[in-house]
């Protein structure tokens, strides 16, 4: 399994602006230390260049599953989040709308 998590950072004047200024790279980091510290060897927990949905972020998608996530600052959303990669249901708090 890959998660890959947007950090692209676009010009402060774009109007889709950019996961990169939501804090996507932090919370990249504490994702992977959450799947680290969960014992899940076999996921990769990766930062991404744009996933073209920056005005959703901080985005996040799952693979081979294809599922979208808009990444919550907080740490109990996160924790869902790691359900799910745990083979859990996803979380639908944060999946993110077309």
């Amino acid at each position: 399994m890959h998660v890959f998590v947007c950090t692209n950072e676009r010009e402060t004047s774009n109007p889709r602006g950019c996961c990169g200024t939501k804090r996507s790279l932090e919370i990249m980091t504490e994702l992977k230390r959450r799947a680290r510290d969960s014992g899940l060897s076999d996921v990769r927990v990766n930062k991404s260049g744009c996933l073209d949905r920056c005005e959703n972020g901080p985005a996040c998608v799952i693979y081979p599953e294809g599922i979208w996530y808009t990444l919550p600052d907080d740490t109990s959303g996160l924790s869902q989040i790691i359900s799910h990669i745990k083979g859990g249901s996803p979380s639908n708090e944060h999946l993110m709308g077309e």
